[in-house]
């Protein structure tokens, strides 16, 4: 009973606390700016030269570099109702052809293009193009130097800020896209401008890439595409790196277990967390069977039970623009420390082994088959929470979901904000003088920020996964792509990943139908290199589409690996390497290497950290790794899990949790039970959170 009534006031206080604390926001507003010299007339190549970028780029010390031409400025994506709405691009010829993007229309023209996507959603293109794969970058110092590994080095590129309103592209207070498919054909729009400008684009063969929330955007563009009888331009592969395919509980629950596999560090080595772990993995529906080819019809769709933290904690997402997606994931941690008792930190430090083997305390008190009444299923965030808690070096106060090893607090930063909202920049890129550039923003989809709608972004879309066996089997028909050949694609990971690892990708992959069949018939073991010779991941090929995962990587891949992602895109998204692809015979292009067949690719031995730089490296004794390697190999889940995965194991509802559905059952013995196993934590969030109700309402 006492844990009951615990529960159901802090319930309340949550729920008053986000009354007051969701208040009606206004999306901004913002327009193109004209400036001199830009035509009046339609679009057409007489807009070349307005869009032409003049060197040398102000600021930057780049002068004795010579750089490719490059075009930039907004176009309208022709939204009828909303003139302001555009999308801003910057675009670089292919490294020694002068003169590609500006060639005219011509039919024969067999040069490939790029387009670069970033995710978020709100998140920049020229965050990409700034940091991962453009032809300059910054630097933590603030410096900008030249990237030998551009993409357009290979091809030319564009890298766009898109959905309206992203980065440079604009958007008027109710001019926010409501959903993926007005984004798509608000793409289009701008596509369609934007071929007028550059006509040579219409025909020539086009790589659509992006990462992250871009695994939401290109699926949805593709299928627009070919809904349209006339594309405006020749789609011929997709390349969607760490993407948003699926929902939440797929890209990022679900693989909590691999990524402790990948890096165990993160718990310490500790097999009694581990176990903890796999539990909670199993209860919650996420320990599923990949088979090859995968049999017994498409998996379930996984749902997400949440527990009181997510209810409770809802109010410290960000909801004002980041000037980096890792800033918003530390914004969370910000509102704890500041929520914590006032003890001193020292006494936090010092306490942290105690509360340490309280938890696990807690964990082994718990009986088998319940569902962590705190996180839920979101074992995603509590693996995270471990580690900042317990675990060094992300005890420091920094768990980067980007890249595991990355455990600097704060990170570098690596900021184009001063070139790109300075006036000169402005200037020169054509860019909008009616609002900042900012990497990253709380995207308001419908014009509105309520991510009650929809997924946990606020999307009301459907998931890419919904639809990808009937996308594949329209890329397979040649009436709708011309004599060009069937649009093909290729999902890659980095499987230093948290945010989306590389196992929901696979699970994605062998969950619809392509080529006629589900999934992979074989599990992806193929071993590709790099420039240098040295191994650089696994890659698989069947039937139109290709995966990918990077070694030694993270959610951004060419920031990571800058080499390796020029040989990715040379090879396997411009090129034809078939290395990995499965022959007719159900043999295997370059062989395949057992020790690559695994549910997890072992992840590198150091984990870095330090403030603002690197200072040091953390390694695990030989001993421990040793031990590890012993229990990982014969780790098998206990008999004692029985359970199935029941949403009744965990509060999901303040109605719930009125009703006394928070448990297994209600009897009086399971109340007593429960007594003890209230964390402390909840009375100290319970007196946090009647604090910050009283500030509110002052």
């Amino acid at each position: 009973m006492m844990r009951k009534i615990v529960l159901t006031i802090l319930l309340l206080c949550g729920q008053s606390l986000l009354a007051h604390a969701q208040q009606p926001q206004v999306p901004p507003n913002s327009f193109p700016h004209a400036w001199p010299g830009q035509p009046k007339a339609a679009f057409s190549p007489a807009w070349q030269k307005y869009f032409e970028v003049q060197y040398p780029l102000p600021g930057l010390n780049l002068s004795h570099v010579t750089l490719p031409r490059s075009f930039a400025g907004n176009i309208p994506v022709d939204r009828p109702g909303h003139p302001n709405n555009t999308l801003f691009f910057w675009g670089f010829e292919r490294q020694g052809r002068n003169g590609s993007l500006t060639a005219p229309a011509y039919a024969n023209n067999t040069e490939p293009w790029i387009i670069w996507l970033q995710g978020g959603p709100g998140s920049s293109g020229m965050l990409g193009f700034s940091t991962e794969n453009g032809p300059i970058q910054v630097l933590s110092n603030g410096s900008w130097v030249v990237n030998p590994f551009s993409w357009n080095t290979l091809a030319d590129t564009i890298w766009i800020d898109q959905p309206v309103g992203t980065g440079f592209s604009t958007a008027d207070t109710t001019g926010y896209v409501a959903g993926e498919d007005q984004m798509a054909e608000d793409f289009l729009g701008f596509l369609r401008n934007l071929v007028s400008v550059f006509p040579s684009l219409a025909t020539r063969p086009l790589f659509l890439t992006g990462e992250s929330y871009a695994g939401t955007y290109i699926p949805y563009i593709v299928k627009h595409l070919f809904g349209h009888e006339n594309p405006p331009v020749n789609l011929t592969k997709a390349a969607i790196g760490d993407g948003s395919l699926g929902n939440l509980a797929t890209i990022r629950d679900l693989p909590v277990l691999n990524i402790i596999e990948t890096y165990p560090a993160i718990i310490g080595y500790d097999e009694n967390v581990f176990n903890y772990f796999r539990e909670q993995h199993h209860l919650c529906g996420f320990d599923l069977n990949l088979t090859y080819p995968q049999t017994g019809g498409t998996f379930p769709t996984l749902q997400l039970p949440q527990g009181l933290r997510t209810q409770l904690l809802t109010v410290a997402e960000p909801s004002v623009p980041a000037s980096s997606w890792k800033e918003a994931i530390a914004t969370e941690y910000g509102a704890r420390v500041l929520s914590q008792s006032l003890a001193k930190r020292a006494e936090f430090h010092e306490s942290r082994e105690t509360e340490r083997a309280q938890w696990k305390r807690d964990l082994s008190s718990r009986a088998n088959g319940t569902i962590d009444l705190w996180y839920g299923c979101d074992i995603f965030n509590e693996m995270r929470d471990y580690a900042v808690n317990f675990t060094f070096p992300w005890s420091n106060g920094g768990f980067d979901v980007y890249d595991i090893p990355d455990a600097t607090h704060p990170e570098p930063p690596r900021d184009a904000g001063p070139f790109l909202n300075s006036a000169a920049g402005r200037a020169v890129l054509h860019a909008p003088t009616s609002k900042n550039w900012s990497s990253s923003f709380n995207y308001p989809f419908g014009s509105v920020y309520n991510k009650s709608i929809g997924n946990s972004h606020g999307d009301p879309s459907v998931e890419p996964v919904a639809f990808l066996t009937e996308l594949f089997a329209n890329a397979s028909a040649p009436s709708r792509r011309g004599s060009r050949g069937n649009v093909t694609f290729v999902f890659y990971s980095g499987n230093d990943d948290a945010q989306v690892q590389h196992r929901g990708t696979e699970v994605i992959i062998q969950n619809f139908t392509f080529g006629g069949t589900q999934g992979f018939t074989r599990q992806p073991a193929t071993p590709w290199f790099d420039d240098d010779g040295a191994r650089a991941g696994v890659v698989h090929q069947e039937r139109g589409l290709a995966y990918v995962l990077f070694a030694g990587a993270g959610h951004l891949v060419p920031q990571w690996r800058p080499a390796q992602a020029f040989v990715f895109l040379r090879e396997f998204v411009l090129g034809e390497n078939a290395n990995g692809t499965v022959r007719a015979d159900g043999t295997v292009v370059g062989g395949e290497d057992e020790a690559l067949a695994g549910e997890f690719m072992p992840g590198g031995a150091e984990i870095f950290w330090g403030s603002a730089k690197t200072e040091g490296t953390s390694t695990v004794p030989s001993a421990t790794a040793a031990a590890w390697e012993s229990f990982i190999a014969t780790a098998t889940l206990g008999a004692a899990v029985t359970s199935s995965p029941a949403a009744s194991s965990v509060v999901t509802s303040p109605a719930q949790a009125s009703a006394g559905q928070t448990g297994t059952s209600g009897d009086a013995s399971n109340d007593a039970q429960d007594n003890a196993r209230v964390p402390p934590m909840f009375f100290k969030l319970l007196a946090v959170v009647s604090v910050a109700i009283t500030s509110f309402m002052l």
